[in-house]
């Protein structure tokens, strides 16, 4: 099968590898769809600590596909059905994992990042996944495509569960990639009041405007532009971008007891981001991080999507077969459009 390896930073690969075989316990999974996502972006311009030359990993923890093959002591799933997978798959007895919360598990194994993942044409389920409920079965009414930009989906749900959006809550969304369109699907389903948003990019501003005509956009200094919609700040911001300047200038933004969101990890280099805490003191300000998603909220937000009340076919920008990936990278790495999607032949499923 065709399957894209990382090495090493920056070396990326179409490789030849062999179909994954199963064991009993396992599941094969034909992949039809398969989403780029930031982190893949990072993997491949800084490596990774699960890929090496010698033991290249196959990228992609965003993807959906068909059941070729169910190992004969599996039970509950069968060859044929259509199917997404999350991510993280946990220990399964930690104290995290028995509360449920097996995405924050310390041994985490994840596909595509400690392990093999969905930029492949078929995609081992170790017996850890199936028990856990990681596989899940797709509604009639969701693409492959969609199914496999549920995960980072619910990761925004994370976060935005984390911060307790209320109904009547104004909302700042900063950084409107894929991830910010996502947090302002997700605030207006939970009842935001009214959505501001706010990118350096004039082009990513304009995109989610004409996506969402009721949002607020805000151009250029951020004080200024709440303060012409008679604003001195907000109930909820939320940052959706690697930007430490950002997260730092967030706290200006903030009603009294307002809540701020930090979304998405900042590079190694950037980490150490200096705050007012005085703001933190003085306006009772909750500073909120989030990370992954619990299962029971990856099939929360299938579900969303499928009877749909999450427009995710919207983020889509373009799909190309696997032997295209340079060039998806390269849009996806240069924020050209929202997401860049490999797509595998749509078929009927046919097992190995």
């Amino acid at each position: 099968m065709k399957a894209i390896q990382l090495y090493e930073a920056g070396h990326l690969q179409l490789a030849d590898v062999p179909v994954p075989e199963i064991n009993e316990h396992e599941l094969l999974i034909k992949v039809r769809a398969a989403s780029i996502c930031g982190t893949d972006i990072r993997m491949w311009k800084n490596g990774a600590a699960a890929a090496s030359k010698d033991h290249p990993l196959i990228l992609g923890h965003e993807f959906a596909g068909d059941i070729v093959k169910a190992g004969k002591a599996v039970r509950g799933y069968q060859a044929g059905e259509r199917v997404s997978v999350a991510p993280n798959v946990g220990c399964g007895h930690c104290d995290a994992c028995v509360s449920g919360n097996t995405h924050l598990c310390q041994e985490m194994q994840a596909f595509g990042v400690t392990m093999d993942g969905g930029f492949a044409e078929y995609v081992r389920v170790p017996e850890e996944a199936v028990v856990q409920g990681n596989v899940l079965k797709l509604g009639d009414d969701i693409s492959y495509e969609a199914a496999a930009l549920v995960e980072p989906l619910s990761c925004v749900y994370n976060g935005q569960m984390l911060l307790g959006i209320r109904p009547g809550d104004d909302v700042l969304i900063i950084g409107l990639g894929p991830i910010g369109i996502m947090h302002i699907m997700m605030a207006e389903l939970l009842g935001a009041k009214k959505i501001y948003v706010s990118d350096l990019s004039e082009e990513r501003t304009a995109q989610a405007c004409r996506m969402f005509p009721q949002v607020k956009p805000i151009r250029g200094n951020v004080p200024e532009g709440l303060a012409a919609y008679g604003l001195s700040g907000v109930d909820i911001c939320i940052i959706a971008a690697p930007a430490p300047d950002a997260q730092a200038a967030s706290l200006e933004y903030m009603n009294m007891n307002g809540k701020l969101l930090f979304f998405g990890g900042l590079p190694d280099h950037k980490k150490i981001v200096p705050i007012n805490t005085n703001l933190i003191h003085y306006r009772q300000l909750t500073i909120q991080g989030c990370t992954r998603q619990s299962i029971s909220a990856y099939r929360l937000c299938a579900r969303l999507v499928n009877d749909g009340r999450i427009p995710l076919d919207l983020i889509m920008s373009d799909s190309y077969p696997i032997e295209d990936y340079e060039r998806a990278y390269q849009n996806a790495a240069s924020a050209k459009g929202l997401k860049h999607v490999f797509r595998f032949d749509q078929a009927g499923s046919e097992e190995q």
